[in-house]
């Protein structure tokens, strides 16, 4: 993947973690490993490790300050770097404070989840969490290499696939018609690219990132409204259903068919995922969260499915999201 300012090698198959060669970067004086406790190391990585919280927890200033300070300590400089291993949390904590120590230092992104070899681990968006909400402590800094070892999912828990596989299927919306069909290598691989031909184009968001938000609108609200419930979804669980709810906003808009609405429970159900929103949310606690959306300014935005395939649309009316929701719980 080539930027303005970087290129990007994305590797994925089996078996690389145990090649050093394929994870540092030659010109790199020392590696420093940043993950957390639950992630198994490979035997063969000789280098020092900083861990880090679990969850969310790990997404701090507070964590930002110990990893910087134990770089400091150990006399880390330009010519080193970082080597992500993990979720969306670690690559998004260790890719900010490669962005922010030193004004800037290398890392790698190595992903354990399905959910991260598809989309966190690409593109550059690092950022932590405040109070106030998610990740609005951030920077795009484009990590030197992302390695996906497709080995280490063969340990990862049910809920966590489930959660990747939501992931997965926007990108069957995103020029990737067959992604059904396709082995699990092949889709990873293909999916990482399409994210990657994305960002070459719009880096910094500024138009058609954008899209790869599809089905993230709805999905974050309903994400929000079940841990407010205490029943939480996972996040690609929730994207799931995100998906169809806005793709039965489109066609209430006469964007799309009611034909191209069922491609779209198609290929959730085909990925094992639940395509209707839980009986227990209603829309109204749906759309209190919808509101919060940074995307929201003044009127709803969402990107949407259209003859010309995806767009992001505003001022989407509140009427048709809550009908599409409700329409999606029968």
């Amino acid at each position: 993947m080539r930027t303005p300012q970087h290129e990007v090698a994305i590797t994925v198959g089996s078996g690389i973690l145990q090649d050093s060669r394929e994870i540092v970067p030659e010109d790199w004086r020392q590696a420093f490993v940043v993950t957390q406790a639950a992630i198994p190391l490979p035997a063969s990585w000789p280098w020092p490790v900083i861990e880090v919280p679990n969850g969310e927890r790990a997404k701090r200033l507070a964590v930002v300050e110990r990893v910087a300070e134990e770089l400091a300590s150990a006399g880390a400089t330009r010519g080193d770097g970082l080597i992500a291993i993990g979720g969306g949390v670690v690559t998004d904590l260790a890719g900010f404070v490669a962005a922010t120590y030193h004004r800037g230092i290398d890392f790698v992104a190595v992903p354990t989840s399905l959910l991260g070899m598809v989309d966190a681990a690409i593109g550059g968006k690092t950022a932590v969490n405040l109070r106030a909400g998610k990740n609005l402590v951030g920077a795009f800094w484009q990590p030197r290499r992302v390695v996906a070892d497709l080995d280490v999912l063969a340990t990862l828990p049910r809920r966590q696939w489930r959660s990747g596989l939501g992931e997965l299927a926007k990108y069957a919306f995103l020029g990737l018609d067959r992604l059904v069909e396709l082995p699990l290598d092949e889709a990873v691989a293909e999916a990482a690219q399409a994210k990657a031909r994305v960002v070459e184009r719009d880096e910094r968001e500024h138009g058609e990132r954008a899209l790869l938000n599809y089905g993230h609108t709805v999905g974050h609200a309903i994400e929000a409204a079940a841990l407010a419930r205490r029943r939480p979804l996972s996040h690609g669980e929730a994207v799931a259903i995100g998906l169809v709810v806005e793709a039965i906003v489109a066609e209430r808009l006469g964007r799309i068919t009611r034909d191209r609405v069922i491609q779209h429970v198609e290929v959730v159900a085909r990925l094992g995922l639940a395509h209707r929103v839980p009986p227990w949310i209603g829309a109204a606690e749906v759309m209190v969260f919808l509101a919060a959306d940074k995307k929201h300014r003044g009127s709803l935005a969402m990107v949407l499915d259209g003859p010309s395939g995806l767009e992001l649309v505003h001022g989407v009316p509140e009427a048709v999201i809550v009908a599409a929701i409700d329409e999606a719980r029968a």
